[in-house]
């Protein structure tokens, strides 16, 4: 347990570049202020660009910037084309990339589905960031010093299944089944990430887990006004005030995952307190199912196919001595 971790204790950021995923709101928007805090210069993905410069200009305004560089940039991780440009734009601006925060997502929504026919929620929470780390994977292993890819998944994993005979949940769909599985495949993903590096002999590369607990976001409000149901919209604004932890508390997890200098590849973080929805960072442990091999390899392997990414991790691989 890390008892009372904050913030505050993350080390100085300096002359590191972070690339955070739904930076503009919610969790997002208070990794990248703790960041900035740090003075790191931190790449903010956001689907609106209006609504990702109104968040730097409001970071700005509740810190001293004095160190901190903040770089709001368009990525929809709903558009495999927007993701793809999204990371070709970094990396024709730095030659380095310290963190990836793989933290964008959606909750429990109607059945949508994303530019590239994927079911919204798989296609966001897990196959957009799929893209995007492997589109930026060989910055990562090629920055000097250890760096960190961060999936932020959820304590709903342990309620999702794969189907891999409908993996779009088109013949079958159920929102929170449906959010269950791509928070499942958040952990898959970044625990078979792992074994990859680890494979290759990569070692200053880590991939990593994490989840917020309960924390009080605009994203537990979505479903209920896609689906247009006042009720739910308003039992969830009552347990937002009484049950949920604040937004700046959630993002410490995610925090303690990208910075903390402890924190083992292939490792699992969350809430220390009450049923892990509330307090310090701490280590645990998610469900047998996020653990399997067998669905991971699938799992990796449908990706690929799914979103034209293909990983070369051997290639990264650093030369025999």
């Amino acid at each position: 347990m890390t008892d009372s971790w904050t913030a505050d204790e993350m080390p100085d950021c300096s002359n590191r570049t972070v690339v955070v995923t739904g930076a503009n709101s919610g969790l997002g928007y208070e990794a990248t202020r703790a960041f900035a805090r740090k003075n790191a210069t931190v790449v903010m993905a956001c689907r609106s660009l209006d609504r990702g410069e109104q968040a730097a200009t409001d970071i700005k305004e509740t810190i001293d910037p004095t160190g901190a560089v903040l770089n709001v940039r368009e990525c929809d991780l709903a558009d495999l084309a927007s993701v793809e440009s999204f990371a070709e734009g970094v990396r024709e601006e730095y030659d380095q990339l310290h963190a990836l925060c793989n933290n964008a997502g959606v909750m429990a929504i109607p059945r949508a589905e994303t530019e590239d026919g994927f079911e919204m929620q798989l296609g966001v929470n897990h196959l957009g960031h799929f893209a995007l780390t492997g589109h930026l994977l060989d910055m990562l292993v090629r920055t000097a010093g250890e760096t960190r890819v961060v999936s932020h998944s959820s304590g709903a994993h342990s309620q999702g299944n794969l189907d891999f005979d409908d993996l779009q949940r088109e013949e079958s769909y159920a929102k929170w089944g449906a959010y269950g599985q791509s928070k499942l495949a958040n952990l898959l993903f970044a625990y078979e990430l792992q074994r990859r590096l680890d494979d290759a002999g990569i070692t200053e590369t880590k991939s990593v887990a994490c989840h917020p607990g309960y924390a009080a976001t605009n994203l537990q409000y979505r479903g209920p006004e896609k689906s247009g149901s006042r009720l739910r919209y308003a039992m969830m604004k009552v347990a937002n005030t009484v049950i949920a932890q604040s937004a700046e508390q959630g993002a410490l997890p995610l925090l303690y995952a990208a910075t903390a200098p402890d924190v083992d590849g292939g490792a699992y973080y969350g809430p220390g307190g009450f049923m892990s929805m509330r307090g310090a960072p701490e280590r645990q442990e998610s469900n047998e199912a996020s653990h399997d091999e067998a669905d991971a390899r699938r799992l990796w392997t449908r990706s690929e196919e799914l979103t034209g990414v293909r990983y070369d991790i051997e290639g990264l691989a650093p030369a025999p001595a």
